[in-house]
């Protein structure tokens, strides 16, 4: 059984989100190589929070945290892309946009936490 965490539990909803957009982008828009950009990015968060979960060291935690912001800017500049690009309504941009954007608020927040708590 997994950690209980809210960014855990935002990332997952959020991956299942992108699954499903992804299936989406494949099925009803025929578009192949986009949907696997924002696929691999938008599930890979949640990966590395959980993998963040069960860190090693507070440095370790810090680092798995980083690399889920990352992964969480890079699944915001697809979800532009995709928009700009005319594959998502504004609904669906603005819906997917901001449940990123939370994520990417509490992420910087718990990485900004931790460094602070974390002894030099």
């Amino acid at each position: 059984m997994a950690r209980q965490s809210t960014v855990g539990d935002k990332s997952l909803a959020f991956a299942k989100r992108v699954a499903k957009c992804y299936r989406y982008l494949i099925d009803k828009k025929k578009e192949t190589i986009l949907s696997k950009q924002i696929l691999r990015s938008g599930t890979s968060i949640g990966a590395n929070i959980r993998e963040g979960l069960y860190a090693q060291s507070r440095k370790d935690f810090i680092s798995k945290m980083n690399i889920a912001l990352k992964e969480a800017s890079e699944t915001d500049y697809w979800i532009e892309v995709l928009y700009s690009a005319e594959y998502f309504s504004e609904i669906e941009y603005t819906s997917l946009k901001n449940d990123n954007e939370e994520i990417i608020k509490l992420l910087t927040s718990i990485i900004k936490t931790t460094k602070a708590n974390t002894p030099k």
